[in-house]
């Protein structure tokens, strides 16, 4: 497989563009306006408990307060554990007496604030780098599912055990055995599958010296602590993998922080990072512009001639699949089957593209054979295999739909660039133009019965007043008798076409 990322800087964004085989698999952006501040550890104050909800309310210094569940709560084992009392009988206390208001807390942003809603906040606070991921709050060594092999599995863990032993012990030493000191769990990323102990152990030090650090600050009023880093240097560290065959910048200034920071962290980049010079423009080249584009798009072509439709909304994403123009060689089964084959390709790449997270719902055209089902299926997780979210995929439903889900931490593409339609208020469709006739042909009887009035004037759009003063002259002159007043029109090429006022003159 042959990958790449290119890096495209100006003074307002930062986009960075993940393709696979010269095609776009993933597109993050973060505009200095509105950055993102998922990973970020703040030092919080509760400003409201919500004991019904199981949830409270903490102020890190954004614009709304964010939220806590209690499943992400952190307490100390001895506020609620008996050393007699096995831990699974043990009854986890009430939000209430855990938290109260003006309490302060040390919490991590999990969710970016998504349209009216707040941060969404854990107290479990893990903090990644090139190979590990620290987990202070917890002794558990784990390793990514996408490393398979066991031999190389085990020997990480052996790794990461053996080190760990070697830190408390030098810790425990310093502080003249005084108190124990506590382990630190971690998980081991897919990049470092193969990677010597040296690097790994190099990985563990940065990690613990950053957490003693963050972990240290005692001051007083809510404020950030840690922040992870930014897009570019974060796409390095989660992107970068064997694949990747260059890394292209079109920004020198950008180009010299990167290279510096791959130095320190990740030198076998070093070969691997370019700086982009050409006049064209890095992501027409590459043809990024015009996938972002399609993305944007509701209807997504499949080569074969089907098609997807994308719905995105706030509780949950849609997508349907359409045979469209193709017809097939053999029967309607094998027609249906490839198409559906296709769309779970073509599913995956564009939840990837556009960031959907949540619940989706897939509607795949309905098989008959339970062989067909399953390959689809095998088909779908297969290829989302790739994708760095976490998903889950269930069977199909009796009504033929594929229910999903995929872990949200950030706003979908669409929500970055996009924003409501002001004319159709985000539903997608606006009222007919006779509709709204017929609406202000009762506005002109409210009016009527209501004032006195010498004439009226009604305002309204270019394609409404056409169309009134056509198709509807016959309506309107039984109208205009009928209520004995003049009526008179006047288009407004600044109104939309669900816009108009009835004026009374």
């Amino acid at each position: 497989m042959n990958a790449e990322i290119l890096i495209n800087i100006t003074p307002q964004e930062s986009r960075v563009a993940f393709l696979e085989n010269s095609i776009l698999q993933e597109i993050m952006i973060e505009r200095n306006s509105n950055q993102g501040i998922v990973g970020n550890i703040y030092k919080g104050k509760v400003t409201r408990v919500l004991p019904g909800m199981e949830a409270a309310f903490i102020d890190i210094g954004q614009e709304r307060a964010a939220f806590l569940h209690a499943s992400d709560l952190r307490f100390p084992a001895a506020a609620i554990f008996n050393g007699d009392t096995p831990r699974e009988e043990i009854e986890v206390p009430s939000i209430s007496k855990l938290l109260h208001p003006g309490k302060q807390v040390l919490v991590q942003v999990i969710k970016d604030p998504l349209g009216t809603k707040g941060a969404r906040l854990t107290m479990h606070v893990t903090i990644p780098s090139r190979y590990l991921v620290l987990m202070p709050d917890t002794e558990t060594i784990g390793v990514s599912s996408k490393i398979t092999d066991e031999d190389e599995r085990n020997r990480l863990k052996d790794i990461i055990r053996k080190a760990r032993n070697r830190f408390q012990k030098a810790q425990e030493e310093d502080n003249d055995n005084a108190v124990p000191q506590k382990k630190y769990g971690y998980i081991v990323r897919t990049a470092a599958d193969g990677i010597n102990e040296e690097a790994i152990i190099a990985d563990m030090t940065f990690l613990n010296m950053l957490w003693e650090k963050v972990s240290a600050n005692h001051s007083a009023g809510t404020q950030l602590i840690y922040s992870d880093l930014p897009l570019v240097q974060r796409a390095l560290r989660d992107l970068v993998s064997e694949d990747i065959e260059s890394i292209k910048v079109d920004s020198r200034e950008t180009y010299i922080s990167l290279y510096k920071f791959a130095k320190t962290f990740i030198p076998e980049l070093l070969d691997k990072i370019e700086h982009y010079t050409g006049e064209r423009p890095i992501f027409d080249l590459h043809n990024v512009e015009d996938e972002i584009q399609k993305s944007l798009k509701r209807k997504v072509q499949l080569k074969s001639g089907g098609y997807l439709i994308i719905d995105q909304t706030e509780a949950m994403t849609t997508i349907d699949v359409n045979t469209g123009g193709f017809v097939g060689h053999r029967n309607l089964e094998e027609t249906i089957f490839k198409t559906n084959l296709e769309a779970a390709q073509t599913i995956a790449r564009q939840l990837r593209l556009r960031n959907l997270g949540g619940i989706i719902i897939l509607d795949f055209i309905d098989m008959h054979e339970e062989d067909h089902k399953e390959q689809v299926l095998m088909a779908l997780e297969k290829a989302l295999k790739p994708d760095a979210a976490k998903t889950s995929v269930t069977q199909l439903s009796n009504l033929g739909l594929v229910e999903m889900t995929r872990k949200r931490t950030r706003e979908s593409l669409e929500h970055i660039l996009c924003e409501s339609c002001p004319t159709c208020e985000g539903r997608g469709y606006i009222k007919t133009a006779t509709t709204v006739c017929y609406e202000i042909f009762r506005e002109i009887l409210r009016e009527s019965r209501q004032f006195d009035a010498r004439e009226l004037l009604v305002l309204a759009s270019q394609n409404v007043t056409d169309l009134l003063l056509d198709e509807e002259s016959d309506s309107l002159a039984e109208l205009q008798e009928f209520i004995g007043v003049p009526i008179r029109f006047q288009a407004e090429s600044l109104y939309t076409q669900e816009q108009f006022d009835v004026v009374l003159l």
